[in-house]
């Protein structure tokens, strides 16, 4: 799942995944997918701005399901870095649906001057919901960083988010969720004759803990790369 620190006031873009997890752990992750498609926008306005993203997770016969998440903000004062933040979090899959949540806090949001480095810092409540049987509604609090950062005269991009919250067991213990997805991106417009183009060629890596969930064994720390294009809008 993916959160973005727009450089502009409009930004929106498609991407292309091909997921590696399935031939990384063949057994934890037989079911994984084997492509995701992603649209994600970020557009700013006088109130503050809002944001979306949704994961459509693709197998050779049928899709596996579809995964959203849509934030507002509301900026604390014309020049203040921080923002109210309110989100909903779901989707459904091939089972039926993913549990889904609200949340709501503040953002602490920041960049550099020419907008080439962003950062945003949230600290929310989580309420998740009961979406079907075996699920419970509880409570929780999760703590988000999404950076972006642009460099190589223009020609790279280091983006991504990182998730810490508190999940719950089967058995209603609690445990610390961690997921953060890391992106690169080398941005094919900066090649001479090539200035026209949107494309960008790169990689994201997933990093996950207490996230997947595996009945084959105890593990719980996953590594899932991809191979990826993003066409940007």
């Amino acid at each position: 799942m993916a959160l973005i620190a727009a450089i502009s006031a409009n930004a929106q873009d498609i991407q292309v995944h091909y997921d590696f997890g399935r031939h990384i752990y063949p057994d934890e992750e037989a079911g994984r997918q084997k492509i995701t498609i992603t649209l994600e926008q970020f557009k700013a306005d006088e109130w503050g701005s809002w944001y979306y993203f949704v994961d459509v997770d693709l197998n050779r016969k049928f899709t596996e399901g579809a995964y959203t998440e849509i934030s507002r903000e509301f900026n604390l004062g014309k020049q203040s870095p921080f923002a109210a933040h309110i989100e909903y979090d779901g989707g459904l899959n091939r089972f039926g649906s993913f549990q889904q949540s609200g949340l709501i806090g503040a953002a602490w949001n920041g960049h550099s001057d020419d907008f080439s480095k962003t950062y945003s810092v949230q600290l929310m409540y989580k309420q998740y919901f009961k979406s079907y049987n075996y699920t419970r509604s509880y409570a929780s609090v999760q703590l988000t960083g999404v950076w972006s950062t642009t460099f190589a005269n223009k020609a790279c991009t280091f983006s991504g988010f990182i998730d810490f919250w508190r999940g719950e067991q089967a058995n209603g213990h609690g445990q610390l969720v961690i997921l953060s997805e890391p992106q690169f991106w080398y941005n094919l417009n900066t090649i001479k004759g090539l200035e026209k183009t949107h494309l960008s060629i790169g990689t994201e890596v997933e990093f996950s803990n207490n996230f997947i969930y595996n009945t084959y064994n105890d593990k719980s720390f996953f590594i899932n790369p991809t191979l990826a294009l993003k066409w940007a809008f």
